[in-house]
């Protein structure tokens, strides 16, 4: 069973993440042979990263946090991901960057996707989220889910989200099927120990 995580990349009040999040996991969740679940930052409520040692240092202690070593355990048992992220001024939530910060090892040579949101429908958040996950050895996929602001904007308006999602389907299943070829193979290299 190949497990796919799709993380919640913001924990702000009234936020819209939620929404996409569980449309997409339910997609992945259709594919034969997969196990995806919801990593939801507010269930993980680390403190920002303030370690004496990188988490890519050799030897490093264990975690004293309960809450990160909760995190670091469902990254380990993850085959690959889909980051459902917002774009705050250009870049991604603060709370994201810090749980890629707290991770390493465990993050390595597996496949993430991206379903984003925000300004410029969250493209320049993931274009800096995936030099983030190249050096914590992720290897970002091309195939991405941008949702539009009008979509965005429907959830603080009391409109219908659902309806903006559903016109999302062929993206969604582009960067699914992208999403879980390179899962594979990433799996397969790292089972085989290639």
């Amino acid at each position: 069973m190949t497990v796919i995580s799709v993380i919640v990349g913001s924990t702000r009040e009234g936020r819209f993440s939620e929404k996409p999040a569980r449309w997409i996991l339910q997609h992945v969740n259709k594919r034969v042979g997969v196990d995806a679940r919801l990593l939801d930052l507010r269930d993980y409520p680390m403190p920002f990263f303030d370690q004496p040692l990188t988490p890519a240092m050799p030897g490093r202690p264990p975690y004293k946090h309960e809450v990160v070593q909760r995190w670091t355990t469902s990254i380990a048992r993850s085959d690959g991901f889909v980051f459902v992220a917002p774009e705050y001024n250009y870049g991604p939530s603060a709370v994201l960057k810090n749980a890629i910060d707290w991770v390493y090892p465990e993050w390595n040579r597996k496949a993430a996707g991206f379903v984003s949101y925000g300004s410029a429908m969250g493209a320049r958040g993931v274009q800096q989220l995936r030099e983030t996950l190249i050096e914590v050895q992720i290897a970002p996929i091309r195939s991405s889910v941008h949702i539009p602001v009008a979509t965005l904007w429907a959830h603080y308006q009391g409109g219908d989200v659902e309806a903006g999602l559903a016109g999302l389907e062929a993206p969604a299943g582009a960067m699914i099927d992208d999403l879980l070829w390179w899962t594979a193979a990433l799996k397969a290299a790292r089972t085989g120990g290639s």
